[in-house]
């Protein structure tokens, strides 16, 4: 079946440079890429192993209020700003 295809042009690269590799003709190139590529979604993947989660206790450190977690972001927030500001304009 004779067709007109318009190609991207990093495809065409690619296609241009696998016949270059191969010195195959470039229309057996692209009817093997394409066989190649169509016939990947066909078979099935192997099956993955299965994933597992481990759980593990994430309590807080002792001395952290947990009723008081965004008071300490300020804080930290406060002492970033702080430590950028002397940073960029010394005294």
């Amino acid at each position: 079946m004779r067709t007109t295809l318009t190609l991207d042009d990093d495809v065409a690269r690619l296609l241009r440079e696998r016949t270059r590799l191969t010195g195959a003709p470039f229309k057996e190139v692209v009817n093997e890429a394409l066989r190649s590529g169509l016939q990947a979604h066909r078979r099935p993947s192997e099956p993955l192993p299965r994933f597992q989660v481990v759980p593990k206790a994430a309590g807080f450190r002792s001395g952290i209020d947990v009723l008081r977690l965004n008071q300490l972001n300020d804080a930290l927030e406060a002492e970033a700003f702080e430590q950028a500001r002397s940073v960029r304009s010394p005294r």
